[in-house]
């Protein structure tokens, strides 16, 4: 059941939805502990390392990364972090192999990614509405697209922008306002649909004012303060269920 914190956000159908992807739409720790995984037992396998050196070269290239570039789609790219923790293993760039352990990890991510129940269920809800629908995400344009286009999605949405098109990750304005001016929405309800409290709730919130609903499952608790969603729920049949309503009322 949908747990409604604010009213009075919801007394009108959207002009438009935004949605964040990444544990949002879907469940992102099994599939990324999968790839991590895949990609931890070949490095181990080609180097004769053990699993305590790979971790500790993994997530020193990874802080390294992060902290040289900020909050940008670069700062997530599993490729920086594999050419990194080469480098930092003394092995050089090591080009070959960082880009064929990049695509193991994507490989298999993707292999294990499952889309939550009722998703594609409440997508057609909208479109049947008329109500246009945009990704706003974090992360570069290639593998969010190839992630999108992997779950049958790419013809449900009307938009996407991500924060390498948009130069910022969330909860930066600028995806939520880049997102805006690809949609052109008649109004100005827009309904921002994630998981992260301060990306995607409170950047909803700052950047456009966003009616915010926050998906919550295993890993996510709600947001509080200044990240209080207006509306939180479990199954994306809860939000199907809330649009029914919203629609009926305005016959």
């Amino acid at each position: 059941m949908i747990k409604i914190l604010d009213e009075s956000r919801f007394t009108q159908l959207p002009d438009a939805v935004l949605f964040d992807t990444d544990n949002t739409l879907y469940p992102y720790d099994p599939a990324h502990m999968a790839a991590q995984q895949a990609v931890k037992e070949k490095v181990i396998n080609t180097f004769s390392i053990s699993a305590k050196d790979f971790d500790a070269a993994f997530n020193e290239a990874r802080q390294q990364i992060k902290a040289r570039l900020g909050h940008t789609a670069s700062s997530h790219s599993r490729l920086l972090y594999l050419q990194r923790m080469l480098e930092i293993m003394g092995l050089g760039s090591q080009v070959l192999l960082a880009l064929d352990f990049e695509q193991t990890y994507w490989r298999t991510f993707l292999a294990n990614v499952v889309l939550f129940d009722n998703v594609k269920e409440l997508l057609d809800d909208l479109r049947l509405l008329g109500i246009p629908t945009a990704i706003v995400t974090d992360l570069t344009a290639q593998i969010q697209f190839r992630k999108v286009v992997y779950f049958g999605l790419d013809r449900y949405f009307n938009y996407i922008v991500t924060s390498e098109e948009a130069g910022f990750d969330k909860p930066h304005e600028a995806p939520f306002q880049i997102a805006l001016e690809k949609m052109q929405p008649k109004g100005s309800c827009i309904w921002m649909i994630g998981d992260n409290p301060v990306n995607d709730i409170r950047g909803g919130k700052e950047s456009i004012n966003a009616v915010t609903l926050q998906k919550l499952h295993e890993g996510v608790h709600l947001g509080e303060g200044s990240n209080t969603p207006h509306a939180s729920f479990k199954d994306f049949k809860d939000v199907r269920h809330l649009l029914s309503k919203l629609t009926n009322t305005e016959r």
